[in-house]
């Protein structure tokens, strides 16, 4: 999959470094035994089913040997950490950290997918913000748009200043041919940001482009109030208008 990156890239995964820490670590086959025969990352435990202890040790060892550069086997620490605990959110982070910066995007998808439920929890952060946009920015370098759009739009409701990212999304899906798509996106933009005279104006375009021609005037109608000085909403406006009536 090629990787195309925007601002967002290269910030959220600075939210996603792991820390230091002075902890000897060990690994080996036991540790894959010990994922084998719990069955995989994708267990729910509870009770005293959870091992928080243990997974703390394994967490502190992938930080060890993250720092260190040894990142096969922080990755084994960390799969042993989310065996012993599967809602140890850290983990999960940091194994999609290393996987993205390995490229091995496949993998880093699930986990941080696995994060974002589990950080969801603790109500908005930055690390959650973080994952999601570069989340959606995966997904959609792999084609993958219907998974996208929904973790797109959760984007958008907990980064609501974030437009560079909001016009990535939509044009990104525009392109693609995806124009019901984009227009979800433009649409989930107004629910936060209702003055926004340029994201209407966006909006209006699709809708053109759709031949919904009523609703692009709407959005163009929008525009030019919200931004009285501009002579291109008023010709927006103007020349729409004319076409309608033409019809």
């Amino acid at each position: 999959m090629k990787s195309k990156t925007t601002l967002s890239i290269a910030s959220v995964l600075l939210l996603l470094a792991t820390g230091a820490t002075n902890t000897t670590a060990q690994s080996g086959p036991a540790a894959s035994d010990t994922i084998n025969r719990n069955g995989g990352l994708n267990v729910e435990r509870a009770g005293d089913t959870i091992d928080a202890g243990l997974a703390q040790t394994h967490y502190r060892r992938g930080n060890t040997y993250s720092n260190l550069e040894r990142y096969e086997e922080a990755i084994t620490e960390y799969q042993l950490a989310v065996t012993a605990d599967p809602n140890f959110a850290d983990s999960y982070r940091n194994l999609a950290n290393i996987y993205y910066f390995q490229k091995r995007y496949d993998d880093a998808i699930p986990m941080l997918a696995r994060f974002i439920t589990l950080q969801k929890r603790q109500g908005p952060t930055a690390g959650l913000i973080a994952s999601l946009n570069t989340l959606g920015q995966l997904l959609r370098d792999a084609g993958r748009f219907e998974e996208a759009i929904d973790v797109d739009l959760q984007a958008i409701e907990y980064d609501p200043d974030n437009t560079s990212q909001m016009f990535v999304m939509g044009n990104t899906y525009f392109n693609a041919g995806r124009g019901d798509d984009a227009i979800r996106i433009y649409e989930k933009a107004l629910t936060v940001r209702p003055n926004d005279a340029f994201i209407h104006r966006t909006l209006g375009r699709i809708y053109e482009d759709e031949n919904r021609l009523e609703d692009a005037l709407t959005q163009y109608r929008a525009a030019a109030e919200l931004d009285t000085g501009s002579q291109f909403y008023k010709d927006l406006v103007s020349s729409l208008e004319n076409r309608i009536a033409g019809r």
